[in-house]
Order: structure tokens, then sequence, then C-alpha cells
């Protein structure tokens, strides 16, 4: 019996490892209750690449010896300023998630390109566990940029929106 039992939790354990993967989740965690003094805790989680920034920082570094001509390297140079997370508007991500651009779906976005919004309104929803979080503008203003999709994942941290 207590092979099958370990059978069990195996199979349950990938079936986790397989939800994770699936829903684009960075980590999960259970606690499975067998009786009173009998359980099964779990914890399964992945790396997530972020290596989108630090691309970046390699990419500007290497290119200036690689590349003789000033005009490559200088274009590069401000790029690097114009980081959106190091943008003093930037309004980021409090949460690992998923972005939401409208209330539900069909309806009409919270926000856009150029649009007016005062402090308090919502600016989009990131979906964490199944919880439909509001995320507020910190600071009235004018959306000068949005930098993510309708359904993509995000990290924590991660830049949503500009407000100038």
């Amino acid at each position: 019996m207590a092979d099958r039992q370990h059978d069990a939790d195996v199979a349950f354990i990938q079936a986790l490892a397989e939800l994770l993967r699936d829903n684009d989740l960075t980590e999960l965690q259970v606690k499975r209750e067998y009786g009173d003094d009998d359980s099964l805790s779990v914890r399964v989680s992945r790396a997530v690449p972020q290596a989108q920034p630090a691309p970046q920082m390699q990419v500007a570094a290497p290119a200036p010896p690689q590349q003789q001509p000033a005009p490559a390297p200088q274009a590069e140079a401000p790029a690097e300023p114009e980081d959106p997370a190091q943008h003093p508007g930037a309004v980021t991500s409090p949460m690992v998630g998923t972005v939401y651009m409208q209330p539900e779906p069909g309806a009409g976005a919270f926000i856009s390109v150029g649009a007016q919004v005062s402090e308090g309104d919502t600016l989009l929803i990131v979906e964490a566990m199944k919880t439909m979080n509001h995320i507020p503008a910190p600071r009235s203003g004018t959306v000068k940029q949005i930098l993510v999709d309708d359904g993509a994942p995000v990290e924590y941290g991660a830049p949503l929106v500009i407000l100038e």
C-alpha cells in the first residue's frame, strides 16, 4: 500500500509541475492531508528568465570594442537611460501575475496612450492566484506609454505604464 501512495504522490507532483508549466507560474506550494499524522507538503518552483535587462547591458558593453565607428556606441548609450524601469514616471507591478487591460472580456480598456488619469484611477489589473488586483495610478498624469500587452505575464517590479 505504501508503494501505491508513493506512486500517487509522484503522479500528483508531476501534475503540479505540468500545472506550473502550462499556466506560466513560477512557484506552486500545496499541502495534502492524508490523515491525522500523515501529510505531503510539496513546493514546485522554476527559475524565470529575467534576461531582458541583462542582454541589453551585455550587448551594449561588447559593442564598443567590436565596432570601431563611434555612431553605433552613441546610438546605444541613450537607450540605457530610456530603460522603462528607470523612468521616473514608471508604474511597476507589485506582484507576479497576468495583466488585463480591461475589467472584463469585451469591455473597453482602463487606459490608452494619451489618456489623463487621476490618482487612484485603475490603470490595469494583475491577476495573481485567481485574484484580480486593480493597479491604481500612484499620481495624476498622462499615460505616455503602455509597456505590457493584455494577457501578458509580468514579474514583480516589471514596468507596466509610464505616467507623466
